[in-house]
């Protein structure tokens, strides 16, 4: 009986993929994949919103891309920026100090935040010498690459 349904499901679509300008659709579920390839004489303009045709919620997270907004441009100064995506801590271990507050002085090399990445804990060092302007995470939380952590003027 359910294989009736899947044959039903499978021809919808086919007929989809053929009245629509997508050449290809791949869809998978728990009991499998289908892919369906559009055998076509003249190539079909290839367009972003492609997958807007599919019925199937299993395509859903392919259209979502991570577009958050930039944060804001920070002030003047040296802005320090993640290195890699992790958990960002501001001091060695917990219960310890942490390794710079607001107005600390830093030289480069010093040691002024940790992230964690894949349980390895990474310390991050200062890469201009100043006073800290800004910190601009908070203790525990996930940082991207890129992301800035500090303002040092």
């Amino acid at each position: 009986m359910g294989r009736q349904m899947d044959l039903r499901k499978l021809k919808t679509l086919i007929d989809l993929v053929s009245e629509s300008n997508i050449s290809e659709l791949e869809i998978a579920e728990a009991d499998g994949k289908v892919r369906i390839v559009k055998a076509s004489a003249h190539p079909a303009p290839a367009t972003p919103s492609a997958a807007h045709f599919t019925p199937s919620p299993t395509a859903a997270p392919l259209e979502r891309a991570s577009s958050e907004p930039a944060p804001a441009p920070v002030q003047a100064g040296n802005v320090v920026k993640s290195p890699m995506v992790g958990t960002f801590y501001r001091s060695a271990s917990p219960g310890s100090d942490p390794f710079i507050e607001i107005g600390s002085t830093v030289k480069v090399g010093d040691p002024i935040c940790i992230i964690e990445a894949m349980k390895i804990m990474n310390e991050i060092e200062a890469d201009a010498a100043g006073t800290i302007r800004e910190i601009l995470c908070e203790n525990g939380q996930a940082v991207e690459f890129g992301q800035p952590l500090f303002v040092i003027e």
